[in-house]
């Protein structure tokens, strides 16, 4: 297993060499402090570096970003300069992994990349944009894979489940619907042709004259040594045995829920052996697959794939988890093309959750609106989720009283999230409208990477109580923030008591307003709760490379304790606490550093109602 650690934005160290830092020293409000003169209120009781080695999930895979390759051709890296002026809309460079991105433009155009993974890797993601169609729906295009210079395949890419259109005005799909293009990315997982490709050497992706988009951006390559697959364990029944098809040639759908109906029955578990199995049937609900451990022969050998009916309906996609359901060891993906539940781009959650004591272990989804996990004393780990139109992983009480929906101690952990369609990883507690449901308590968010969300945040805690979020990695959120710490709407549940811990958040402050590295907000005036405020403790964080400030205190009621994080490198203010927040908030032993010319590392513009102690 590797760990995933990612470098600092733009080539930027977390730790710069020579930093000045000044004990015990708090600058007042509209104090300046340039790139010569660091802050730091005390040293930390942990490193940046050590935070940043614990932090992220550990994966059996490697990445390594486009922009570190060596350039053949014309090729050239895009990126947002450190400092830069945030982006006021979405771009190609916004929505990539580290805001940097190698284009190839012409024939001859090349970035070759290191197998540094310390094995030999069978397999490949490429990570990758390609034009929309001039009428929208996407195109397909191929691009040249060589190892050590020697041609080995091409690799077929799409943007057909990319380029979507915010607020247009016909479909989400339309580029002359006066919308605005974002969702540029895919993923593209691959089979090396051949031999493995050899610790040590060289991979190249290359533009020639075969590939005929007219552009090919490209972020980053996973490289994985995938091992054999599974086998069928004892005490199950092969959906096979009851018509499946793992060759993709007819729908599957029925055949796989009457081989779990016959498990749950018998007591028995399902196995789903290698293949791709079609599940497009216009059965009245969601594959159900509570009480029953469904396996799979691995996430690289058996997919079930959804075929949705891109028009409005009731057609559910999801795959339902209730009390004592374990599903592990498989791959969902679908044809859908945009957001939105049974709807007409075909979207639907991936997993939908329910009941009490689930395990959710080594799936990954890929396609889908959130993985909606909701229930008492479930887990999610070893999981992957990339390219979704919805977050990664939403730990909630579903919007409802219903006593099997409750969002009662869910744990997500060693978890990876990219280009989710909302919010990487996500807490959400929600009352409703008549205030009629639950808190969300003792959700768990630990050791989980979430990389290039392209619309919302990496993390979101949208209230609950007793909420630990501990050891994550964010890199690059595109529109909103790496971390927002609030309340979801008017109806939203206050946040009680949330524990952020250890966790390294790159980027962030994207173009969707006014948005920053962290965000601390808390109910408005017009919520349900319109005097609880937001009570959150923030210790051993690294804040670096924001887009905007570094930490932002919204309000209006905030209850802060702030402890050895480190602030590095933002592109205006380390901490700004805006107008009209009211509140407290007690910092020991932080570090504000590397900050440009003419910002300050603090700036409180509510000195009156929120007061800040340092000790």
């Amino acid at each position: 297993m590797y760990r995933r650690i990612v470098p600092g934005l733009c080539g930027v160290a977390l730790l710069a060499a020579g930093a000045l830092t000044l004990p015990n020293v708090d600058l007042p409000s509209g104090s300046v402090a340039t790139a010569a003169s660091r802050t730091a209120l005390a040293p930390a009781a942990k490193s940046a570096a050590e935070i940043t080695a614990a932090a992220g999930a550990t994966t059996p895979f490697v990445t390594v970003e486009a922009e570190t390759g060596t350039l053949g051709g014309g090729a050239r890296v895009r990126a947002i300069a450190p400092g830069a002026t945030a982006p006021t809309g979405p771009t190609l460079e916004g929505e990539a992994s580290g805001y940097s991105l190698v284009e190839l433009k012409a024939n001859g155009d090349s970035v070759t990349l290191p197998n540094n993974t310390g094995k030999a890797a069978n397999t490949v993601v490429v990570r990758a944009s390609i034009p929309d169609a001039p009428a929208g729906g996407g195109i397909d295009a191929s691009l040249n894979l060589y190892v050590n210079g020697t041609f080995r395949q091409a690799i077929q890419l799409s943007s057909r489940q990319a380029w979507n259109y915010r607020n247009s005005t016909t479909t989400q799909d339309d580029p002359h619907g006066g919308g605005q293009a974002y969702r540029f990315y895919n993923e593209f997982p691959v089979w090396v042709t051949g031999a493995p490709i050899p610790a040590g050497s060289t991979i190249k992706l290359q533009k020639d004259s075969g590939n005929t988009a007219a552009v090919y951006d490209v972020d980053s390559v996973d490289l994985e040594n995938v091992g054999p697959a599974l086998t069928q364990p004892a005490n199950s029944i092969s959906v096979v045995s009851n018509g499946a098809d793992p060759n993709f040639s007819k729908d599957s759908t029925v055949a796989i829920q009457t081989t779990v109906d016959a498990a749950r029955t018998q007591k028995k578990s399902v196995w789903i052996p290698a293949g791709k199995y079609l599940t497009n049937s216009l059965v009245s609900k969601a594959l159900d697959f509570t009480g029953v451990k469904v396996q799979g022969a691995g996430m690289w050998y058996t997919t079930l794939y959804r075929k949705a009916p891109l028009k409005p309906g009731t057609w559910h996609s999801q795959l339902t988890v209730g009390t004592g359901t374990t599903l592990t060891d498989f791959q969902v993906d679908t044809n859908a093309i945009w957001r939105g539940n049974d709807g007409t781009g075909g979207g639907d959650y991936g997993i939908n959750s329910g009941g009490t004591g689930w395990l959710i272990d080594h799936i990954w989804t890929r396609h889908t609106d959130a993985n909606w996990l909701s229930g008492t004393n479930g887990v999610v780990q070893n999981s992957r989720t990339a390219d979704s139109y919805g977050d990664g992983f939403n730990i909630n009480n579903a919007n409802t009283p219903n006593p099997e929906k409750l969002g009662q101690n869910i744990t997500v952990k060693n978890c990876f999230a990219r280009n989710t369609g909302d919010d990487g990883f996500a807490t959400y507690s929600d009352a409703g409208a008549s205030g009629t449901n639950g808190q969300v308590t003792g959700a768990k968010i630990l050791n989980n990477t979430a990389i290039a969300p392209w619309w919302a945040n990496g993390i979101r805690i949208a209230g609950g109580k007793n909420v630990e979020v501990r050891n994550n990695l964010v890199n690059s959120a595109s529109s909103n923030n790496a971390l927002e710490i609030s309340v979801y709407g008017d109806t939203g549940r206050p946040l009680e008591s949330a524990a952020i811990t250890g966790n390294v958040l790159n980027g962030g402050g994207g173009w969707n307003g006014l948005r920053t590295g962290v965000n601390i907000g808390s109910p408005g005036p017009t919520s349900l709760y319109p005097t609880a405020p937001t009570t959150v403790d923030m210790s051993d964080n690294v804040i670096h490379g924001s887009l905007t400030s570094g930490l932002r205190i919204s309000g209006p009621r905030v209850n802060l304790t702030f402890t050895n994080n480190t602030i590095d490198r933002p592109a205006k203010q380390g901490v700004w606490v805006a107008k009209g927040v009211t509140g407290t908030a007690t910092f020991t032993g932080n570090t504000v550093k590397n900050l440009f010319p003419g910002q300050v590392a603090q700036q409180n513009d509510s000195p009156s109602t929120f007061k800040i102690t340092t000790n």
